[in-house]
């Protein structure tokens, strides 16, 4: 597994999913153009080696495919990762010698997953803590409506005022001026939960953001873990061993011993200033609010950093792959909090919180709305817009077969609740900021316990024996290609 930025591109490199582009080009609007074309036709990560106004480097798109994303995380298909969770939430009671030997091996590794503190680190070989700026990165502007330039794949680092775990979430940052950036932590973040500690007590928090490392380490920053769980551990769990962290110079806080740039500072308690607007993954600018300021008294970095970057807006673009990883990785979770769930799909053009796609075990009436609400119960799922329920056999992947099922499935004032709750801050559509409303669609087969007294039909599908015989005479028929070849 990568111990660096640098050992997973060289690793792109030489399976061709890296394009190095030596012409000149500005991070000023151009870079996101040609990121947004290479994401949306399937290409390569992108690694700009002569950046105007700056002699870092930028890598971008580097997790923007299902391959990159697996590469990322040393596997060949993310499920292997969620098979690795399903052993650890769903442990069988060992009856036998092998069994035995299998839990104690399992139980061994989760020793593995702890972070390793060193003394010397990469990101520490330059230290900037005079009169440190952020001048010297080739931070983007993004989009021509944007407020300014943001720093958009940041692992921000934070600590409860009454001691803990640290926590690493990812918030976008707006470049203010040399020395101070915004900090786009919503309410529900981690982030904004420890700040509001300190903000009750009039204290300044201090912060300390990682840009680059190990890409385990970038994913877990945006991983939905719960409280108090350190997403270091998290990426140790990944990695098969731990990440190597390193204590700031001028914080109590560690960090990614491997990054490629560190920034250190404070939040202080008072200090709010206007953020945004910005274009968001929703394909729309979010509106500008008001958010705590981030002061930096240091910058640490590699002797030859690289910057990395992503963009968001309309899908698809690199944060769905990265979305999408999720969904595989954690759902042996959502299956041992709701164990009806079979399947689940978030679908890209449904940007996280719009749509979700569940296939459920029905075994009792009404199973379906349980499905739903406990759903809305867990996590960041609270936000879900739209929850579509079907049969187990579904493929919930397949949005024309799902919404083949939500057509002749439901009676759509029977079968579609409404709810009230949080929405997310992005959702522009939504009644008030953060609260609006959530559809769910029943789209299962009706039971007559559910008050369907009718008959239900059954799908048509061709018996197997008479699949055999054609699938024997296709090439003979001169017809062309079978379904599915």
């Amino acid at each position: 597994m990568y111990s660096n930025l640098s050992q997973f591109i060289a690793k792109l490199d030489s399976l061709g999913e890296l394009k190095r582009i030596a012409a000149e080009v500005s991070p000023q609007l151009e870079i996101t153009e040609i990121a947004d074309r290479a994401v949306k036709a399937g290409g390569p990560a992108l690694l700009f080696e002569n950046v105007t106004g700056s002699s870092m480097p930028v890598l971008i798109n580097a997790f923007g495919s299902e391959r990159r994303m697996a590469l990322a995380l040393g596997v060949d298909d993310v499920s292997v990762i969620a098979e690795r969770i399903a052993a650890f939430v769903r442990p069988q009671v060992p009856e036998s010698l092998v069994a035995k030997l299998k839990m104690l091996a399992l139980l061994a590794e989760l020793r593995n997953f702890s972070v390793k503190k060193v003394r010397a680190a990469p990101c520490q070989e330059v230290v900037h803590d005079a009169a440190p700026s952020l001048a010297a990165l080739p931070v983007l502007k993004c989009w021509p409506g944007d407020a300014g330039r943001f720093i958009t794949l940041p692992l921000v680092f934070t600590r409860p005022m009454t001691g803990g775990p640290q926590n690493c979430g990812m918030y976008r940052m707006q470049v203010f001026d040399e020395r101070t950036t915004g900090m786009h932590w919503h309410a529900h973040h981690d982030g904004a939960r420890h700040f509001a500690g300190y903000r009750n007590a009039g204290k300044k928090m201090e912060v300390a953001v990682s840009l680059g490392g190990p890409p385990a380490a970038t994913y877990a920053a945006t991983a939905p873990m719960p409280p108090d769980v350190d997403e270091m551990l998290f990426a140790g769990f990944l990695r098969k061993k731990p990440v190597p962290m390193v204590q700031c110079k001028t914080v109590d806080l560690m960090v990614p011993a491997e990054s490629e740039i560190v920034l250190e500072g404070t939040v202080a308690p008072d200090e709010e200033r206007l953020e945004g607007p910005f274009g968001d993954h929703t394909g729309y600018y979010s509106v500008a609010g008001g958010y705590p300021v981030f002061r930096i008294n240091c910058i640490t970095h590699r002797s030859r950093p690289i910057y990395p970057a992503t963009i968001v807006g309309k899908p698809p673009m690199e944060d769905c792959f990265m979305g999408k990883a999720t969904e595989r990785i954690f759902l042996p979770l959502i299956k041992a909090v709701v164990p009806e769930i079979e399947d689940i799909d978030l679908p890209l053009f449904g940007v996280f919180h719009n749509f979700a796609f569940v296939s459920i075990s029905k075994a009792y009436p009404f199973q379906a709305q349980k499905a739903m609400h406990a759903l809305w119960g867990l996590g960041q799922m609270m936000f879900t817009k739209i929850i579509v329920v079907v049969d187990s056999g579904v493929n919930v992947h397949d949005v024309e077969e799902v919404m083949w099922r939500v057509g002749n499935n439901i009676d759509p004032r029977r079968d579609v609740t409404f709810v009230r709750g949080p929405a997310d801050i992005l959702d522009h559509a939504a009644a008030t900021e953060h609260f609006g409303t959530k559809m769910g669609i029943d789209a299962t087969r009706k039971w007559p316990e559910e008050g369907f007294d009718r008959p239900w039909p059954d799908d048509i599908v061709m018996t197997d024996e008479v699949k055999r015989k054609v699938d024997g005479l296709w090439k003979d028929l001169g017809i062309g290609p079978a379904l599915g070849d």
